[in-house]
């Protein structure tokens, strides 16, 4: 296993802080945070243009056809820059299982105009109960022939407001299906949340809402596993980002800020503080640079599971401790909403609840190693 980065992948990297730096200021955040929308239409486009949305794309469908960890990288530089809007749920909730199980005819609609910036997608999958496994879905859905009719409710759905289609998972006599839904439709109502993050999740309430399905009748959870995983992971890579960035706004605050005649990073207790956040951060990246490896080079199923549920649980906690740390060395500062340092903690909570917590993830690890 290496986890040095190509030429091509530094390239990636470089050119998305460059472009983010200049493209994704601190206000556009705030800005989108009252958005109705949560996005920028024209950063959108700009990233488009460079891509992005068409990253894990075949070539032949318009994308760049590049793999799992090229993207991992990416949303690193994402996470770092707090990017909001729908680029994870379009990339991993709408290209990735079309990618996975959708038709030639359905790649050839949906895929295109995915890597053009055309189209918004959203991955519609947990529900009232806010279980991320099978045991989850009750949405009902009736299949016949390729089309599906769905009833049910669908919670925390990010993005589901801007959406042109969603991806959601019901349940036929078959088992779970997957199903392209159209949002703007009379079956189709979505209601924005409010959130600690101030991001954009939605209740959707589908109500005999028309679908085509995606893969099989019933065999849906088996596409979505390898979704879920991959959407997983990309959590961690954001949280890996945003830690990063508060960890450097945390140690710039430190050298400068003077109390009893000298930088409060003099003092012992600074220091360590700031030691345990570039551990934490060192060790979230490594992690999460493992599972990703492990999908990106199709390892063993359950290799890569478990490299999957370890980066969870430990980014989730271990992310959580850094921007708490970046608060506490700032001192009240941190906790005002009109200083930077708070976006981060509140990000990283959204960050840190996406598709289970640390708990959710160490009771699957237990599992997987036998106890």
């Amino acid at each position: 296993m290496d986890l040095g980065l190509t030429e091509t992948q530094e390239l990636l990297k470089n050119a998305a802080r460059e472009f983010l730096e200049n493209e994704c200021s601190e206000t556009l955040v705030r800005e989108m945070e009252e958005d109705e929308r949560g996005y920028s239409p024209a950063l959108w486009q700009q990233m488009a243009e460079q891509g992005w949305q068409g990253l894990l794309i075949p070539e032949a469908y318009g994308g760049a056809g590049f793999d799992f960890m090229d993207l991992t990288i990416l949303l690193e530089e994402m996470g770092r820059a707090l990017v909001p809007g729908p680029f994870m749920p379009t990339v991993l909730g709408g290209a990735v299982p079309i990618i996975a199980a959708g038709t030639e005819a359905q790649k050839q609609q949906y895929l295109p105009k995915i890597a053009s910036g055309e189209s918004i997608f959203t991955l519609a999958l947990t529900e009232p109960s806010a279980r991320f496994d099978e045991s989850g879905i009750e949405t009902r859905a009736e299949v016949s022939g390729t089309s599906v009719t769905l009833t049910g409710t669908k919670l925390f759905i990010a993005d589901a407001q801007v959406a042109d289609f969603m991806v959601v998972a019901g349940r036929s006599a078959q088992g779970v299906t997957l199903a392209i839904v159209p949002t703007r439709q009379p079956g189709v109502h979505v209601t924005p949340l409010t959130t600690i993050a101030s991001d954009k999740q939605c209740e959707v309430v589908l109500d005999g809402a028309q679908g085509e399905l995606l893969g099989a009748d019933g065999a849906g959870w088996e596409i979505l596993r390898g979704v879920i995983r991959r959407y997983t992971v990309a959590e961690c890579a954001y949280l890996v980002g945003l830690a990063q960035m508060d960890f450097e706004i945390t140690v710039d605050y430190a050298k400068e800020r003077v109390q009893f005649g000298r930088p409060i990073g003099s003092f012992q207790a600074i220091q360590h503080k700031c030691a345990d956040m570039v551990t934490d951060v060192d060790g979230c990246r490594f992690i999460t640079y493992k599972a990703a490896w492990a999908l990106a080079t199709d390892q063993p199923d359950a290799e890569a599971a478990l490299a999957v549920h370890m980066a969870k649980a430990w980014t989730s906690e271990a992310s959580r401790r850094v921007v708490a740390h970046g608060q506490q060395i700032h001192g009240g500062i941190g906790y005002t909403r009109d200083y930077k340092i708070q976006l981060f903690f509140r990000r990283q909570k959204r960050g840190e609840l996406a598709f289970g917590d640390a708990d959710y993830h160490r009771e699957i690890v237990a599992q997987r190693i036998g106890l």
